[in-house]
């Protein structure tokens, strides 16, 4: 009856859902002292999106490692989308442990909880994955629509770039940063590097949109983008 718990969070689970890692660790404690699993760790991801393949993210290569190494039988996440966001690598993963004979538990799955260590839990596993891929291709589609109902309309998408705003869906100027634009590109014909206009905004005190510091890279998106704009 040992386990091992993975939780994992993105910064959109942190900021969006609330789905933190102690609160997951808890629920994990919770339903392993309810089904008599030994927890022999649990396994913490931070800002690692499930779009990686669980083998190649950090705390999924510990929880494989750990599989083998300390004769574990039951792995228990939170939710699916905490360990697999695609069908095939969910299927393709979770048949090796049934194989060698790891459960996988999932503590909510709408409310109800599911274990692999019967058929029945293996196939709505199987139906749990393929849906929920089938949700986030219907969510991409939709997106990717809207985008480009707003694109063909002449409306800017994404995040307004430095030195303008949005204002009523429309781009409107910063007279303020159009400013700075306009000194980074006469210092940049000057000759000047990338890192010494990145340390004259620093010391004027110039703030970014995400108000960090200035940096090279930073210099060379906002000439990349103004230049192309």
């Amino acid at each position: 009856m040992r386990a091992i718990g993975y939780v994992r969070v993105s910064t959109a689970d942190q900021t969006n859902d609330g789905i933190s890692l102690d609160v997951q660790t808890a629920r994990i404690e919770a339903y392993a002292a309810m089904m008599n699993l030994e927890l022999v760790v649990i396994i913490r991801e931070e800002g690692v999106s499930a779009s990686i393949p669980l083998k190649d993210r950090p705390g999924g290569k510990q929880v494989l490692a750990a599989l083998w190494e300390q004769d574990v039988r039951h792995v228990v996440a939170l939710k699916l989308d905490r360990l697999f966001r695609d069908a095939a690598d969910c299927l393709t993963q979770t048949k090796e442990w049934d194989t060698a004979g790891i459960a996988l538990h999932l503590v909510d799955m709408g409310g109800m909880t599911l274990n692999t260590a019967s058929a029945m839990g293996r196939m709505f596993l199987t139906i749990s994955a393929a849906f929920a891929e089938l949700e986030r291709n219907l969510i991409s589609e939709r997106t990717s629509q809207a985008l480009q109902h707003k694109k063909s309309r002449g409306e800017p998408v994404g995040r307004p770039p430095f030195g303008f705003k949005m204002v009523d869906h429309r781009l409107v100027p910063i007279p303020e940063e159009l400013a700075i634009i306009a000194e980074v590109k006469r210092q940049r014909a000057e000759g000047r590097t990338l890192w010494q206009i990145a340390n004259y905004l620093r010391e004027q005190n110039v703030p970014t949109r995400q108000n960090g510091a200035w940096r090279h890279n930073s210099v060379r998106q906002l000439l990349s983008v103004t230049e192309t704009a």
